[in-house]
């Protein structure tokens, strides 16, 4: 999973009918967890684009999305966010909302 800046998160907007940014803090235990469960899907779906961002870096996505708390996975389809999940509740879970 690559590390994106706000600029590749809105060129998978534009250029991917679906595409995920996951956003997260490196102090945060639940975003540790929610790591591990992100790197397996991204291993599943590899034709998927997905990103990650350490929220610090990215404060203008908080701003803009109304990022309550991390973890926080955005989900887009056709260039509209359609999910913004905080509780990672499972990888089966989170491969039902991204398909």
């Amino acid at each position: 999973m690559e590390t994106w800046t706000r600029e590749q998160w809105e060129t998978a907007l534009k250029g991917s009918s679906v595409a995920a940014f996951y956003l997260y803090t490196p102090m945060c235990g639940t975003c540790a967890v929610a790591s591990k469960m992100m790197n397996v899907i991204n291993v599943m779906r590899p034709e998927i684009p997905i990103g990650k961002a350490d929220l610090n870096y990215v404060q203008n996505i908080a701003i803009d999305y109304e990022i309550e708390s991390v973890p926080c996975l955005l989900i887009q389809k056709d260039g509209v966010v359609i999910h913004k999940i905080y509780a990672f509740q499972s990888v089966p879970y989170l491969l039902e909302k991204i398909d």
